[in-house]
């Protein structure tokens, strides 16, 4: 089962919709029999009846979508809240080490994060341009955790519960800008705030199950820019765990279907920590990034001129 929303071509109307076995997809709406104007809407109810929802997938008989007639949004396209960590240990020390900066204990007693952009999310196929007066754009892969049920205080062994599902986050960086930013302590400020690519779908947490131990989620990660693979990483390389992320998010905070958590890019997994690529070192218009997280898919983030 996937779910996503998708804008019919030649529509204005978003429509959340859940995959067939075929390949089309089906209005989330008709398949649940309930009113759905939005993803995050549905996601406690779905929570509860995603092998219900695969039975009536399957033998769905009424009208549907092809992938020729619609492009792909983020699958909730305006979240609540955004939460971005940074929770994978070698791009931690990366970025740092650029910086002339040890690592701090704190970074180990807790997770961090700062609140990113709800606004500036693009979806699956989307083109995206460096902001102003950057020269250093950055990919990054990170996996999007997005919640299903509301909580506050959620202890860690009751995190997964407040978990619909997972999607792919291309963590766009203008490197530059961040650079400026950071030592004066408020986070990556313009650095991040243009784009970032989420999608292309939302796949259940129960499609999961076997690859979770614990609090350890073990997915692989691929990073391809113009059909070369250029990094590879894996989940379970997180330093702090999925319940350890949903957990400091909702300590003294209410958590709400749709919020949306990302790692934070993977280590070794985007330019910042790689080095050199090509000419510049960095993305350039007429590249394609494709993101791939296991049993999730791929995003595809296309890079353009800036219009002058």
């Amino acid at each position: 089962m996937r779910l996503a929303t998708i804008l019919p071509r030649a529509s204005h109307a978003h429509v959340p919709v859940a995959s067939a076995p075929d390949g089309t997809w089906i209005e989330l709406a008709a398949i649940t029999a309930r009113k759905v104007a939005r993803l995050e809407d549905a996601l406690p109810w779905v929570m509860g009846h995603v092998s219900h929802l695969n039975e009536r997938a399957a033998s769905w008989k009424g009208p549907r979508y092809r992938g020729s007639e619609f492009d792909f949004l983020p699958p909730v396209v305006r979240p609540a809240a955004f939460r971005e960590f940074d929770a994978f240990e070698m791009h931690v020390k990366s970025t740092r080490q650029k910086q002339g900066l040890e690592m701090p204990s704190a970074w180990y007693e807790a997770p961090v994060f700062h609140f990113a952009n709800r606004l500036a999310l693009i979806g699956q196929g989307a083109a995206v341009c460096a902001p102003t007066d950057s020269h250093e754009l950055d990919f990054g892969l990170a996996l999007g955790v997005f919640i299903g049920r509301r909580g506050r205080d959620i202890a860690p062994e009751k995190a997964w519960d407040h978990v619909a599902g997972f999607t792919i986050v291309n963590d766009l960086s203008a490197r530059d800008l961040e650079r400026r930013a950071l030592p004066a302590g408020m986070g990556p400020s313009k650095g991040k705030d243009f784009a970032t690519a989420v999608g292309p779908w939302l796949v259940p947490l129960s499609e999961m199950e076997d690859r979770i131990e614990g609090e350890k989620l073990s997915l692989n990660m691929n990073a391809k820019v113009n059909g070369k693979l250029v990094a590879s990483s894996n989940t379970g390389t997180l330093y702090h765990s999925i319940p350890r992320l949903v957990a400091h998010a909702s300590r003294d905070a209410e958590l709400f279907p749709g919020d949306l958590l990302s790692t934070g890019a993977a280590g070794g997994v985007c330019f910042w920590d790689l080095g050199i690529k090509g000419s510049s070192g960095w993305l350039e218009p007429g590249d394609c990034v494709e993101l791939e997280i296991e049993r999730i898919g791929t995003l595809e983030t296309r890079i353009i001129a800036r219009p002058a």
